[in-house]
């Protein structure tokens, strides 16, 4: 598989990277398998996270003894010095190795969150600290907030960022990615699907191997997306103008106010699944309204129980009116039982 550089961290990447959220979902040993597949096939960044369940332990009985070679990363959102050293300890004994070769800054999209980490006492030290006993050999940032992706990028602290970028969500193809050219910053492409929006593979991969730069994060949790994604990558032509045309419809189809599945939003104070309820307008799509709240109806009930308290919105990075959002979708799900639901309403 092709590689590329990571900034002025000089790591050696393979351009499709193994994110570690989706094997959660699968049994230690279908994890492993996942894992080792995807090893097997030349890719050799592997990123996950502390919070992300039993992630770092999966993959830390993955890579034994296949840990040379491999670009391991992980994260974590604490912005305090002893915060992020604890879990950097965690995220060690996890993952069964005594260094992790890119350790991020997690979800870093609230300026006040980042005058703390850059404080004294703040996640930098602890870093930094880290760096120099060899526990880390290079630091990072994740960020859902181009604005602050920005200043991130500029403030010199970090070698790469990690933002969402996909064919929906490319405002950072024209400010943040030549920013972070210039900074010989290395730039990773999270939620190259568009959180499951998108649902033409060959269309998002070939979109982002336009990008020569750019190291494009995947999400698996089979063995078959692996092998599907990796030999997309390796056979990676430009986009025709008709496909470029298609992805200009898409982008219009879409908007800018769609849930991007981060999850961020949870946990709800009453119970209810936001983040499933949320992309229930795409499954509408994606399956059939009937097939849709056939499988998915439960879970939409559930917004019934909102109150309104706003808690989701005020954790939601990309300001998304939310209630409103669980108003609409209670509404159609209620329009589909009844049989008066019309499509395009």
């Amino acid at each position: 598989m092709e590689t590329i550089t990571l900034g002025r961290s000089g790591l050696s990447v393979s351009r499709i990277g193994f994110g570690g959220i989706p094997i959660t979902r699968r049994t230690f040993d279908d994890a492993v398998s996942v894992v080792r597949r995807a090893l097997d096939l030349g890719v050799t960044f592997i990123d996950t996270a502390n919070s992300y369940l039993d992630s770092e332990e999966k993959i830390g009985r993955a890579i034994a003894g296949r840990r040379r070679g491999v670009v391991l990363a992980s994260k974590s959102g604490a912005t305090t010095r002893q915060g992020i050293v604890e879990h950097i300890e965690l995220s060690l004994r996890r993952l069964r190795t005594d260094h992790i070769d890119l350790y991020q800054l997690h979800n870093l999209s609230k300026p006040e969150n980042w005058e703390v980490a850059q404080g004294p006492a703040g996640a930098l030290e602890g870093l930094r600290l880290a760096q120099e006993q060899g526990k880390v050999g290079h630091v990072g940032v994740t960020s859902h907030s181009l604005d602050l992706a920005r200043s991130l990028v500029e403030s010199d602290c970090f070698e790469t960022v990690m933002l969402p970028f996909n064919v929906i969500i490319h405002e950072a193809e024209e400010e943040l990615l030549p920013l972070a050219r210039s900074e010989n910053v290395g730039f990773i492409a999270m939620k190259p699907m568009g959180g499951g929006e998108l649902t033409d593979a060959d269309l998002a991969v070939r979109w982002l191997c336009g990008f020569q730069d750019v190291q494009v994060l995947v999400g698996f949790e089979r063995e078959e997306e692996v092998e599907e994604v990796a030999a997309l990558a390796e056979a990676a032509e430009p986009l025709s103008d008709e496909e470029l045309r298609e992805v200009e419809r898409i982008r219009r189809e879409t908007g800018p106010l769609f849930c991007r599945r981060c999850g961020y939003c949870q946990p709800c104070p009453e119970g209810v699944p936001v983040s499933m309820v949320m992309v229930f307008g795409s499954l509408m799509k994606r399956f059939g309204p009937e097939v849709a709240a056939r499988r998915w109806g439960t879970s939409v009930e559930k917004a019934r129980a909102c109150t309104e308290c706003g808690a989701c919105e005020e954790k939601c990075p990309y300001g998304l009116p939310i209630r409103e959002r669980l108003k609409e979708m209670v509404s159609t799900y209620e329009s589909i039982l009844a049989g008066t639901y019309v499509e395009g309403t």
